[in-house]
């Protein structure tokens, strides 16, 4: 703990966004400029390309990613799922929370500062056009405290204006998401008169977008979002997060104003020349130089800061870095922990299982079930007969063609109702009504497992199991 964490505890008592009276403090973070800062443009630029591309992209005819939650249509990097690989999905999210989970104990919370969409759209799309409409910090203060004028009207408008748009354009890309591009592009050709029960949602999304980049900020990180919580259970001194070396920040006599000329060593005085610069940077509000807390979303924009200044002063860079507080404090090299060796292991069992399933994952899922309330019925010639619906699953990109049924476990026959062969459209689903005739002496009890063969032709692609009524006493 820092010589000033020791004195001074304040921070504690409320989020870096309250003011003394509670009140909202707005934030005004100066525009980061730094190494660290070109690195995070070129990560987020990539990812809004991404995002903005994915759904548009198209693999085996399959949209690249789509989440199609009312008609249950899934689509993960090109491969569609339905409701019944609803286990694989279940999976995914075990290894997310795991993976989380580890990269956190490791690095923190690097994820918010370099790869959540939330600080991506607000640092490096919303901010920036709030700089190159209403200037740096100062000039934003000074903005905002003036009296509406031409000046400010036409700036602020300009701002919302342009805000409402890119809100519109997010929730359309959040749309195609959900309905799929195809479906979005084909509301766009025929208009929105054309479908009014899409514009409500989307103009209901574009306001959760709109409010969230314009008004509630940064708030989303403190407030809303539980990732932030999860810091207090899962960092350790071992944990790599952007922290402050207060060692040599502080030292003998703690931080000091810079002096020109003067023997920083000499005089006993800490690095840090508390020229305010990591604070005034921040997105949060907070001052990084008390230690690692929940508002913090290690952006680095602290590191670029403090870095610039000590290149001024002629003082090593690194103040503040990215550090583990065994590092700060013991000089101790990131070590690979038993605690990071676990949660490794863990996630190494659970793609391993991952992969297993979706190399047995079937591209047709077939059911045959018993028709609920109907008993069996017997036929001349001592004919017991079962009567099932059926419902055929074709997960794949083209159509299945002549598909047919076959006993696989007994002798007997199987009837689809009117029709004896059929097809399966792609990505699409086929159901209907069949009939089962065993003879009498091929059945041993009166609840029969039956297995069942569906073919396409004379190839067979898929097998079921279902429950045969027989009678009782057939001896």
């Amino acid at each position: 703990m820092s010589k000033f964490e020791e004195g001074n505890e304040k921070f504690r008592d409320s989020i870096g966004t309250l003011d003394e009276e509670g009140k909202r403090a707005w934030v005004y973070p100066k525009k980061p400029v730094g190494k660290y800062y070109d690195y995070r443009k070129y990560v987020s630029y990539f990812l809004l390309l991404f995002l903005f591309a994915a759904p548009f992209i198209k693999i085996n005819g399959n949209q690249f990613l789509l989440f199609n939650v009312l008609e249950r249509r899934f689509n993960i990097f090109g491969l569609p799922f339905w409701p019944q690989d609803f286990y694989l999905f279940v999976m995914s999210m075990i290894i997310g929370v795991v993976f989380i989970t580890l990269f956190t104990v490791a690095f923190g919370r690097i994820f918010c500062g370099w790869i959540c969409p939330q600080t991506i759209f607000m640092e490096m799309v919303f901010r920036r056009i709030e700089y190159w409409i209403e200037g740096d910090r100062g000039k934003q203060i000074r903005l905002n405290k003036q009296d509406w004028n031409a000046d400010k009207i036409k700036k602020k408008t300009l701002k919302w204006f342009i805000f409402f748009i890119i809100s519109f354009l997010i929730a359309n890309v959040f749309l195609a998401y959900l309905i799929g591009s195809d479906q979005l592009i084909q509301y766009i050709i025929e208009g929105p008169l054309a479908h009014t029960d899409v514009i409500l949602p989307l103009l209901i999304f574009t306001g959760v977008f709109y409010f969230v980049f314009t008004w509630f900020r940064e708030q989303v990180c403190i407030i809303a979002c539980p990732y932030g919580r999860l810091q207090g259970v899962l960092l350790d001194k071992n944990s790599i997060v952007v922290a402050y070396d207060y060692k040599r920040g502080e030292k003998e006599k703690g931080r000091a104003k810079f002096k020109k000329n003067e023997d920083r060593a000499a005089s006993g005085k800490g690095d840090c020349i508390d020229c305010f610069q990591c604070v005034q940077v921040c997105p949060t509000g907070i001052d990084i130089r008390n230690g690692t807390q929940l508002e913090c979303v290690n952006c680095t924009a602290c590191i670029d800061a403090c870095d610039a200044m000590m290149e001024k002063v002629n003082l090593p860079k690194g103040l503040i870095r990215y550090a583990s507080e065994a590092n700060i404090a013991e000089k101790k090299p990131f070590t690979f922990s038993p605690r990071l060796k676990g949660y490794t292991a863990v996630l190494g069992i659970l793609i391993a299982v991952l992969i297993g399933m979706l190399f047995l994952r079937n591209d047709v899922e077939a059911s045959i079930l018993r028709l609920p309330g109907e008993l069996y019925e017997k036929k001349e010639n001592n004919i017991i007969s079962n009567v099932y619906t059926y419902k055929l699953i074709n997960k794949t990109t083209s159509k299945i063609e002549d598909v047919n049924f076959k006993l696989i476990s007994h002798k007997g026959t199987i009837e689809v109702v009117s029709q004896d062969s059929f097809e399966v459209p792609e990505q699409g689903m086929a159901q209907g009504t069949l009939f089962i005739e065993i003879p009498l002496p091929a059945i041993e009890s009166d609840r029969e497992r039956l297995k069942i063969g569906v073919y396409s032709g004379e190839k067979l692609i898929e097998t079921t199991v279902t429950a045969f009524l027989g009678p009782r006493s057939f001896r």
